[in-house]
């Protein structure tokens, strides 16, 4: 009797301590604050970080902030980050890691007027196309290489690259026959000039075999030695992909839930709610977990790049399945 009185009491010792003080995760966006990184947002409006433990504070990304950089400086936990980055900074000595896989399919595509006589891509020959730098012209190049079209300038097999900023002026002011866009940005940007679906052509990269993962949740190789880093960061992640998974069930919530958090004011109901459409389609058949097909013809993409591909070899150690498969199982 003895005993059980002393485990009683034990347990109501316990029942009256202060809760553990939560850890804290600081999560690096690859760009504003937008429905493109709904999940995250949702977790944090439904309490999902707190279930599990968790302090998480969200930054915002820009023109002006590289994932990678703040990642290598320590002012992140962890970074969504597109994959050819990530590689591109691995090889050159900031040993990234993949440990989660949100996105399962690609949102890039190029966006070009049908009047310029553009209906297939061995059309594109001959143009000028507007391009993304920075890392995200490789899967480009890869595709413009297997259609065996130069980038060196116009000709019968080869197209002028105009260098593309954050907007869809070339295209809607016709300095570029086609410009890149993304599914759920800047092709309804081109809607909302007054540029009616019926006179553009799009090319998807996933349509084309060439698109590249997006999206996916990277950390230091060295963090992850740690049990107590790894551990969180399982915990980030499982409560995480339950935010997603809210998000593709209730895209009208989750861009209201955005919304709330844009504290620049620049986003608009009408767009997050459409954007949220569309990520939905990126996140959908995605349970957090990196599908190894899809990270090999990420690799193969970036290796076939042309002359100056974004990586030169096969990456090692590149992502692990060890946080998915302890978070989802």
């Amino acid at each position: 009797m003895k005993k059980l009185l002393t485990g009683a009491a034990f347990a109501l010792g316990l029942a009256a301590a202060p809760a553990f003080a939560a850890d804290e995760v600081k999560l690096q966006l690859k760009w504003v604050t937008q429905a493109q990184f709904a999940g995250y947002y949702v977790a944090l409006d439904k309490g999902f970080y707190e279930e599990e433990g968790l302090d998480v504070t969200i930054l915002p990304g820009g023109p002006d902030i590289a994932p990678t950089q703040v990642l290598a400086g320590g002012g992140a936990d962890v970074t969504v980050e597109w994959m050819p980055a990530a590689l591109a900074a691995r090889e050159k000595g900031l040993p990234m890691v993949n440990i989660a896989q949100p996105f399962k399919s690609s949102g890039m595509m190029l966006t070009c007027w049908k009047d310029a006589g553009i209906a297939t891509p061995a059309d594109l020959a001959n143009r000028t196309l507007g391009v993304w730098f920075f890392g995200n012209e490789f899967p480009f190049m890869s595709w413009m290489s297997s259609l065996g079209i130069s980038t060196d300038g116009k000709s019968e097999k080869g197209v002028e690259v105009l260098k593309q900023g954050f907007n869809v002026d070339p295209l809607i002011q016709r300095q570029a026959d086609c410009i890149s866009t993304m599914t759920y940005n800047e092709y309804w940007q081109v809607i909302d000039a007054g540029v009616s679906p019926d006179d553009l052509v799009t090319f998807k990269y996933e349509d084309q075999g060439v698109a590249t993962l997006e999206d996916g949740l990277y950390v230091l190789e060295e963090n992850l030695a740690d049990p107590a880093f790894a551990d969180k960061m399982v915990r980030f992640v499982r409560a995480s992909m339950k935010g997603w998974k809210y998000a593709e069930a209730n895209p009208d919530e989750a861009a209201m839930i955005v919304l709330d958090n844009d504290q620049t004011g620049a986003q608009t109901e009408t767009h997050q709610k459409r954007m949220m459409g569309e990520i939905a389609k990126l996140t959908a058949g995605s349970n957090g977990a990196l599908d190894p097909a899809d990270y090999e013809r990420t690799v193969a993409t970036l290796l076939a790049g042309g002359s100056d591909p974004v990586i030169t070899k096969a990456p090692e150690g590149a992502w692990t399945s060890a946080i998915t498969d302890a978070a989802l199982n």
